[in-house]
């Protein structure tokens, strides 16, 4: 299953767990089917992403900066979320690359 990265908490997740925005010709705007044409960037469900991605890592991953057009359609969707809670319970971090083997004395066995 594709892995991507939400630009606000930076945690890499299966694709289909997180919400795709797309800068097109045209602005930047939520990308519900995730197969628009443009470069696009992942985000979660939650508000703290979603605030921490309008201060600047969206429009870095985008490479773009936000129009006030793409913020009022960003900040919109923002306001659709549901209160914030923890990430959602289908959303589980990807720690395949996390080395869980036990340590003896601070070293790596």
């Amino acid at each position: 299953m594709p892995q991507r990265t939400c630009v606000g908490c930076r945690l890499t997740l299966p694709k289909r767990s997180l919400i795709r925005v797309v800068r097109r010709t045209d602005g930047v705007h939520i990308d519900p089917t995730g197969k628009q044409a443009g470069r696009g960037a992942y985000l979660h469900n939650a508000r703290s992403c979603w605030e921490r991605g309008l201060k600047g890592a969206l429009a870095n991953a985008l490479k773009t900066e936000l129009t006030i057009a793409d913020r009022s359609r960003l900040t919109n969707f923002l306001d659709s979320l549901p209160p914030e809670t923890e990430l959602s319970e289908d959303i589980t971090p990807d720690n395949s690359s996390v080395d869980t083997r036990p340590t003896e004395a601070g070293n790596v066995m």
